[in-house]
């Protein structure tokens, strides 16, 4: 029956209309919320079959949609670990919960945007129990190739306050001048001497002391040292001896001819360095390029350093913390130096929107939004990270609550069908009478 039919429908109105009002009180009630994603209702009517000179009233049903890929505005903050994903991207992600179980990187959840601070075991938390995840990185400060289609090389991100680090040194590069008037026949001999600060693998200070020794010959100038080399970790012994000769012809006057081991590693022409072993190991020492300017020369009659280039550093305690753009974490030590530890990659999936909605602005992948891959911030389509940031939410109050007075009316409307199918359906009762 048609006036039936009106009934169901505008029943249906009425809670097609609750259901909106619910979205827009969620979404003015998180119009405050960081990274809140609006929700949004749409309508879609049913159509029955008719007859003709009759026509039945089909309803309508509603469906919910979470806009995941509506951003929010971007602030700044004053911490450096509130961090915002200026682009589609997500950051990763796992609870408190998840962490004490140890199953942190198999509760892989993503969010756009959190503020977090370091708690009593370390970890980079936020105030609602989210722990950042990201990538370790090795002690050279190269993060490894994880695969970047599972969560399995995700580990939570943990600070040490206490953290300490020193870097080894690999290779000193010696630049300096040796007076060419110490290899004539008429020059005492007299050695030229240079001590270098280098680090061991526990970061102690220790000294590699070169000496050159001209060769004197009765007549004329040999162009010829003798460079020694001596490791204090050794208890002085000689790690390296080497017989050196300098050009004289015009035009490459004062570079080197030839670098000749007595003992030692080999002079590698293309790197300009020989390797001595040291107490800790092999260490390169760069005298510089056969027949080029830099490194070692002969000129004049002054013994003049002028650089020495080297790697290392001692131990050193970390003092602050920086993310990048790129999703590099680095660490800032007493010591003057900076190294990774995390990268933080940045997740996406085919359909944003069908990710499922759980607490704390958080998602998760489902077979709706497809498979995830991580990206490095910057790369890819999933834009970058922002340090000192937050997402604000994406509810634009003044256009909720216009929905609102839309919503009230229409909820009003269809209590109204209700009241006179009402008393239609009365005047049919009365008919009797």
């Amino acid at each position: 029956m048609t006036i039936s039919s009106s009934l169901n429908a505008s029943v249906a109105g009425l809670t097609a209309n609750a259901s909106r009002l619910a979205t827009i009180a969620d979404n003015i009630a998180n119009s405050s919320t960081f990274g809140y994603k609006r929700a949004t209702t749409d309508f879609h009517s049913m159509v029955l079959n008719t007859t003709e000179g009759t026509y039945s009233a089909g309803g309508v049903r509603v469906t919910t949609q979470r806009l995941i890929d509506q951003r929010g505005s971007i602030v700044s903050t004053d911490n450096v670990t509130d961090l915002a994903v200026r682009g589609r991207g997500m950051m990763p992600v796992s609870t408190e919960a998840a962490l004490g179980t140890g199953n942190a990187s198999s509760q892989f959840l993503l969010t756009s945007t959190g503020s977090f601070r370091v708690d009593d075991q370390g970890y980079l938390a936020s105030q609602s129990g989210l722990i950042l995840m990201g990538w370790p990185a090795g002690i050279d400060g190269n993060v490894p190739a994880f695969p970047r289609d599972t969560a399995d090389g995700l580990q939570p991100i943990r600070i040490n306050a206490n953290q300490s680090a020193g870097e080894a040194t690999t290779y000193i590069d010696v630049g300096l001048n040796l007076p060419a008037t110490s290899t004539e026949f008429s020059s005492t001999g007299e050695p030229e001497e240079l001590t270098v600060a280098y680090y061991d693998n526990l970061g102690t200070s220790e000294t590699l002391s070169i000496t050159f020794t001209p060769t004197v010959p009765a007549a004329g100038s040999s162009n010829e040292w003798t460079m020694q080399i001596t490791d204090s970790a050794s208890a002085g012994a000689v790690v390296g001896e080497y017989t050196l000769v300098f050009d004289d012809t015009r035009g490459a006057g004062g570079t080197l001819a030839s670098i000749t081991p007595v003992s030692g590693g080999a002079y590698d022409p293309v790197t300009g360095r020989v390797t001595v072993n040291v107490e800790g190991g092999p260490l390169e020492v760069g005298l510089g390029l056969l027949g080029e300017p830099g490194g070692l020369t002969q000129l004049s009659d002054n013994f003049a350093p002028v650089s020495i280039l080297k790697d290392g550093n001692a131990v050193g305690s970390m003092t602050s913390i920086d993310i990048d753009a790129n999703g590099f974490m680095r660490a800032a030590f007493d010591t003057g130096i900076s190294k990774v530890i995390y990268q933080i990659p940045l997740v996406d999936v085919s359909n944003v929107n069908g990710l499922e909605t759980l607490d704390q602005q958080t998602y998760r992948a489902t077979p709706e939004s497809g498979s995830y891959f991580l990206w490095d911030a910057g790369d890819g389509p999933t834009g970058d990270l922002l340090s000192y940031a937050l997402e604000e939410s994406a509810t634009d109050v003044a256009g909720e609550l216009t929905e609102l007075i839309q919503t009230q009316r229409a909820y009003s409307s269809n209590a109204k069908v209700i009241q006179t199918v009402d008393e239609m359906l009365q005047e049919t009762t009365n008919i009797k009478r």
